[in-house]
């Protein structure tokens, strides 16, 4: 079973490595949207994988690094692409949801990527 939770981010970012006439060499921002994944069995008692709370509570110090800042000065983020994004919150997220097993980071209504973690670390 898998379950997930959506949450949003509003960020600055410029993506350095691009030559100078590419539009995101600019500084430019998103409304990102952010969709934590997990998976695993059922509790037989309580009939879900996971409390949506827990889920909440390892996102809030996350959201407050990430909400309403300039990415490119957040240790980790200097190239803050999407799919760096994605590895940066996956990093910060296994260790306090064990079933983690999708980031999936939504730039733009029709722009993202998804990171399933590293090679055979994914949730039960």
């Amino acid at each position: 079973m898998e379950i997930f939770n959506l949450f949003h981010l509003e960020a600055a970012r410029r993506l350095p490595r691009l030559p100078a006439e590419h539009p995101c060499a600019r500084v430019h921002g998103h409304s990102f949207q952010v969709a934590v994944h997990l998976e695993g069995p059922l509790d037989p008692e309580l009939e879900w994988v996971q409390d949506f709370a827990d889920i909440q509570t390892a996102w809030a110090p996350i959201h407050a690094q990430l909400d309403h800042r300039y990415l490119n000065d957040i240790p980790g983020l200097e190239n803050p692409t999407s799919e760096r994004l994605a590895l940066w919150i996956w990093d910060r997220l296994a260790p306090a949801l064990p079933g983690l097993s999708k980031i999936v980071i939504q730039e733009t209504a029709q722009s993202g990527c998804v990171y399933r973690g590293p090679q055979g670390t994914r949730g039960a």
